[in-house]
């Protein structure tokens, strides 16, 4: 039986209503006709749905929808969705991921979203003059009013959602700042995606000036992690650091731009184009086509799968000999475009800021996989302020008595 992969579908492609200015997918417009309309054909939906549903072999099934921005499809286009899951899923549970900037939310579409079960992933990049920096729409104005009160909305309806935070050139120096704004909007689950692009194509090393630094990236999570450690471990969760306190627990991060290898996360286009990656959606990482072909057959095509293992087989040897091998294997290939102290090609551009946090993070990490591995939560590291009192000589926390160096601390 095949492996299991995920699908990120785009019905809308790249349309949007913002003209966010370190958006990395505007730009796909290029790719398709001049005037391509964008919106996936109805036969195109039920394809992909169909597939979809036998392709997976789990209990339950997760659809993903992106853009673009998809709420310019309408509401009965999701509705639509919802009617085409139940009709093909054998009774089979059915769970649908919506991201979406949240200009466009109301009412009747938070109604829709609680009523059917939908976790919505809201783009907030933190408070207003942060916001507002990047994140405008086509006249150049600030988003920032929209999405709070979007964010109000989802809370009214209770819907489940998390936030995806972008990590820019400023942001490490507005951290403490982002992090206590979230909390106090009461967003329990946040996601931190570093932004990271090349103004001279896939063979070049220059980026763009609202591309985070290296080292700001990890000066960045350091600082998020050191508010999150505090007080609110088990209350508060941080994606990546979920992803890393597994890694430390001896378990492959289930994060793809962590993982070992990757290429189980594909992307599809409103046309029903398969591609390699959301990150990979040039021709030259074109699958096929999902009124032609099963999902399974462009998944696992040979081409695919040497796409997924060259992520570990092409690592520069100063990665594999790394400490931390464990818990980055490279990071995403998108990103490993600088050379390593040696000059080989290869290396990610983000390594000394990972380094840099995965460094900072180990103790903690370390106490935290102490107490899981003794079957208690995570969240006593808060106590009697142990993250600062339990050093390599100091009884370890998972209570065998000796001291953390000769037990899990090795």
């Amino acid at each position: 039986m095949p492996g299991s992969f995920h699908v990120m579908a785009k019905p809308i492609g790249p349309l949007c209503n913002l003209d966010c200015r370190y958006c990395f997918y505007l730009e796909k417009e290029e790719l398709f006709p001049a005037g391509e309309n964008f919106r996936m054909p109805d036969e195109v939906l039920e394809s992909y749905i169909q597939k979809y549903i036998q392709s997976q072999h789990t209990p339950e099934i997760q659809f993903a929808w992106q853009g673009g921005e998809p709420t310019l499809l309408g509401l009965d286009f999701f509705r639509k969705v919802v009617a085409l899951q139940r009709r093909h899923a054998g009774g089979r549970p059915v769970h649908n991921a919506f991201q979406t900037n949240g200009t466009r939310l109301d009412d009747e579409w938070c109604e829709f979203f609680a009523r059917e079960n939908f976790l919505v992933g809201l783009s907030l990049d933190g408070s207003e003059h942060i916001h507002n920096r990047y994140r405008v729409d086509k006249a150049g104005a600030g988003s920032f009013a929209r999405v709070f009160q979007a964010l109000e909305t989802l809370k009214k309806w209770r819907v489940e959602f998390n936030t995806l935070t972008c990590v820019t050139r400023q942001s490490p120096g507005e951290a403490a700042e982002i992090y206590d704004f979230l909390k106090a909007q009461g967003v329990q689950f946040m996601q931190f995606i570093p932004i990271v692009e090349r103004t001279d194509g896939l063979g070049g090393t220059a980026v763009a000036p609202w591309s985070v630094s290296s080292e700001g990236f990890g000066d960045f999570l350091s600082a998020i992690f050191d508010e999150w450690i505090k007080a609110d471990v088990g209350r508060v969760f941080v994606n990546f650091f979920d992803v890393m306190l597994s890694a430390w627990c001896g378990m492959e991060p289930g994060l793809c731009t962590h993982a070992r290898e990757c290429g189980q996360a594909v992307a599809l286009e409103h046309d029903g184009g398969l591609y390699s990656c959301d990150h990979y959606v040039y021709p030259s990482h074109y699958l096929g086509n999902i009124m032609e072909k099963s999902l399974e057959e462009m998944v696992f095509s040979p081409a695919q799968v040497k796409f997924g293992r060259n992520k570990h087989e092409t690592l520069p040897a100063y990665c594999r000999a790394c400490d931390f091998l464990f818990a980055c294997n490279g990071e995403c290939p998108k990103h490993r475009f600088v050379q390593t102290p040696d000059g080989e090609a290869g290396l990610n551009y983000l390594c000394a800021g990972y380094k840099k946090f995965f460094r900072h993070i180990d103790p903690a990490m370390r106490q935290m996989a102490a107490l899981i591995q003794a079957g208690r939560p995570a969240a006593e590291i808060m106590e009697a302020g142990r993250t600062q009192v339990a050093g390599r000589n100091d009884p370890c926390p998972c209570g065998s008595g000796k001291k953390f160096k000769k037990c899990c601390g090795k």
